[in-house]
């Protein structure tokens, strides 16, 4: 008996996912808790594994689909994959196909009387007909397409064995249907000949033909609903690529936009020098490596000095909800990490409670997890501040972008020897520019400026940090 494979809960305010990669095909033997397909949500990917041993039968939905909580992706069969049906060449299982579904002959028919008369019933010709997507899901390009992306082709009149499927193992997809359809629209569009007269084909000797004016020109049936955003035709030189946009990178870039539409973002600047967080961490990471197993970095530093700060002024530390301002009284501090897919948020929570061990090896525990791709909704939920480094890539300077509803967010950036002032010499120091965007709804310039100036003192003297950290 076939086994559902259904999309899963995705967590709180998830409603929906992208199909990712398949990680199995059809006919593959599958084994309980085995990872079958990724799913791409608004927050984080996951994976769908198998509930029992078997093989899978059939994919309903492919990569790029929008599924939904409970919807069917696919089917597990009884079985060990050893006795799943092997590979057939397209053209074997066309025939096999006919051969299946034709009527069989009565047996007192008498043969034709002549082999030039025409059939007079649809019969099967001996030779496999023309292909099509219904007859032959499997034949398209040497892949497979979905039931989706043939219904699609058959709206364009496309012939899906005349498309180069770009999917895994050659399945031609929605996008793949879709440029065929935007190419065959553009050579079709220059058409000078009025839709009432018969077309004609130019010799290469024949002079071309006028331009049609727009009255001239054919009127173009309106797209299905489904195709209404055909995308440009692909350049056929290589000179262009075209990659889908990923669920999180959609969601990134919405969440950017949010903030600037609906946050009064303001940012002030101040710089620190490093000189005595530098000089601690050269005394002490020998021994701090050896006690916790991590190296002694400057974002345990920050951390710490932001909880110090946010306790000095509470209102860097709420959030507005329409009109109330929320006072958190915990401190779960946002560290943004850079990956593939693009910035993701883990959240060191309680980081007030936790010692600069902790934070260091949670830090490098949630930033491996994130590259991995593996952070669960729980961990990048919630936070009530938010520190980014874009100095680890050379960054002197920046205006980091509000990650909402949070009021504050602070940017450092790379430690750089500058010559500054002290005690009337000039002298070489390691400095920092640290960047503090605001909502400034909430956030009077005076407390954010006293705030980032909170920072700069406990940063240039870190034993501060011991007792207001």
């Amino acid at each position: 008996m076939a086994v559902e494979i259904r999309v899963p809960p995705l967590g709180e305010s998830l409603v929906d996912a992208v199909v990712g990669t398949w990680l199995k095909q059809e006919g593959d033997a599958v084994s309980r808790g085995e990872s079958l397909v990724e799913l791409e949500t608004d927050k984080v990917n996951l994976d769908v594994t198998a509930e029992d041993d078997g093989v899978l039968e059939s994919i309903a939905r492919r990569e790029g689909e929008v599924v939904t909580v409970g919807e069917v992706l696919g089917l597990v069969g009884a079985g060990n994959g050893a006795s799943a049906p092997a590979p057939v060449p397209a053209e074997a299982a066309t025939v096999a196909s006919a051969t299946q579904t034709a009527p069989p002959a009565p047996a007192a028919e008498p043969p034709p009387i002549a082999a030039s008369a025409p059939p007079a019933a649809p019969a099967p010709a001996p030779a496999p007909p023309p292909v099509h997507a219904e007859e032959d899901p499997d034949g398209a390009g040497g892949g497979r397409a979905a039931p989706a992306v043939r219904r699609l082709a058959e709206e364009h009149h496309i012939d899906l064995n005349a498309v180069t499927g770009t999917g895994p193992g050659g399945r031609v997809t929605r996008e793949d249907v879709l440029i065929v359809a935007a190419r065959q629209a553009v050579q079709a569009a220059p058409t000078s000949a009025p839709a009432t007269e018969p077309t004609q084909t130019r010799t290469p000797d024949a002079p071309p033909a006028s331009p049609p004016t727009p009255a001239q020109r054919p009127a173009v049936p309106p797209a299905p609903a489904g195709a209404a955003r055909l995308p440009p035709p692909a350049s056929d030189d290589g000179r262009e690529e075209r990659r889908r946009f990923s669920r999180r990178r959609q969601t990134i870039a919405n969440r950017l936009v949010e903030a600037q539409q609906t946050a009064a973002m303001l940012t002030t600047f101040n710089e620190a020098d490093m000189s005595a967080v530098m000089e601690l961490r050269s005394r002490r990471k020998e021994a701090f490596k050896e006690r916790y197993g991590v190296n002694l970095g400057y974002m345990s530093f920050f951390t710490k000095a932001i909880v110090g700060a946010l306790k000095a002024f509470p209102e860097m530390n709420s959030e507005l909800q329409d009109d109330e301002l929320v006072l958190k009284k915990y401190y779960d501090i946002g560290i943004a990490v850079s990956t593939d897919e693009g910035l993701v948020v883990p959240v060191i929570r309680d980081a007030d409670r936790k010692t600069f061990g902790e934070i260091e090896q949670e830090i490098g525990a949630l930033a491996t997890k994130a590259r991995k791709g593996d952070l669960t909704l729980a961990e990048i939920q919630g936070g009530t501040f938010t520190i980014t480094n874009g100095g680890i890539y050379g960054s002197l300077n920046s205006t980091p972008i509000l990650n909402v509803p949070q009021v504050g967010i602070l940017g450092m950036h790379a430690i750089q020897e500058r010559p500054v002032a002290r005690d009337g010499e000039v002298v070489i120091r390691p400095m920092m520019y640290l960047a503090l965007s605001y909502d400034h709804r909430v956030i009077d310039g005076a407390t954010a400026v006293q705030f980032l100036v909170k920072v700069k003192q406990m940063i240039e003297d870190p034993e501060t940090l011991l007792i207001e950290g």
